[in-house]
């Protein structure tokens, strides 16, 4: 599905009945990287999981896109459907997204899942990193950057046991244009700080990481799970970066039960 949101279409989907819970996918995949969490989840919760500007379903962007623009258009989007108050969750680039939407709006969060992702900016060498993948981009297209982009994002464990997971990845990310590509790595090299937010964050908070997540590493997981207060750690052994995709039944029951032991009303909608 798409919706028209202040001139820019937003792709989406939402499935299922009851509180509603946002899913964020991650670079440079889109919305279907939630497929077995929609089928995990739908028949307890409404789950929505829309593409970020740029990706799946979602209008190109023409211009400069920060995290912040990124947690608008979910914003918006989720004024359109009426889910005022929501859980909210984000893997990865979508983490980074779910940050700003605490942000930007606090009080509209339930509570608050952030999986294989991290708080602090980018260092100089990651940011002059992704710079330097933009102009690969820019000057030979998006095809070499992604076969070499994808290849360490999922774990030891599935490449030896589980080879079909990474063609799986492959599958979901399809052909996003190198505008795309590009707008949001500079989003993400130049996103800000998100560790002094930690302290602040009053609502329940799931902390997910792959064991063998060497983009995002747990120890970084540990210290946001420290940093904020009512957060804990959940940690997916055999799994890296793509553990909803990796190990989508850990994960899934991990999510599960968090969500289920949330305080509010089993028949509640977005309110």
């Amino acid at each position: 599905m798409q919706i028209a949101i202040g001139g820019v279409r937003i792709g989406y989907d939402q499935d299922g009945s009851g509180p509603p819970v946002v899913l964020i996918h991650g670079f440079p995949v889109n919305r279907t990287m939630w497929r077995p969490q929609v089928a995990a989840l739908r028949d307890r919760f409404t789950v929505v999981t829309p593409d970020l500007r740029g990706f799946g379903e979602s209008d190109v962007p023409t211009g400069t896109v920060t995290m912040d623009t990124y947690a608008a258009d979910i914003l918006q989007l989720l004024d359109a459907l009426g889910h005022q108050r929501f859980v909210l969750g984000g893997l990865s680039m979508g983490g980074y997204v779910a940050f700003r939407i605490v942000a930007a709006a606090p009080t509209r969060v339930r509570a608050l899942i952030i999986a294989d992702s991290r708080a602090a900016a980018d260092s100089d060498e990651a940011r002059q990193r992704r710079y330097a993948a933009i102009t690969r981009i820019q000057n030979e297209g998006p095809d070499g950057f992604l076969r070499d982009f994808l290849g360490p994002l999922v774990g030891a464990t599935t490449k030896a046991q589980r080879p079909q997971v990474a063609e799986a990845v492959r599958q979901i990310t399809g052909t996003p244009q190198a505008q795309s590509l590009t707008a949001a790595l500079a989003a993400i090299a130049e996103r800000p700080d998100s560790r002094p937010l930690l302290p602040s964050i009053a609502v329940p908070t799931l902390v997910v990481v792959g064991e063998e997540d060497t983009v995002t590493l747990p120890a970084e997981s540990q210290a946001m799970a420290s940093a904020a207060p009512h957060a804990r750690l959940a940690t997916i052994p055999a799994a890296g970066h793509f553990s909803n995709l990796e190990v989508p039944e850990a994960f899934n029951r991990i999510v599960r039960e968090f969500l289920e032991a949330l305080p509010y009303p089993r028949a509640s909608t977005g309110t």
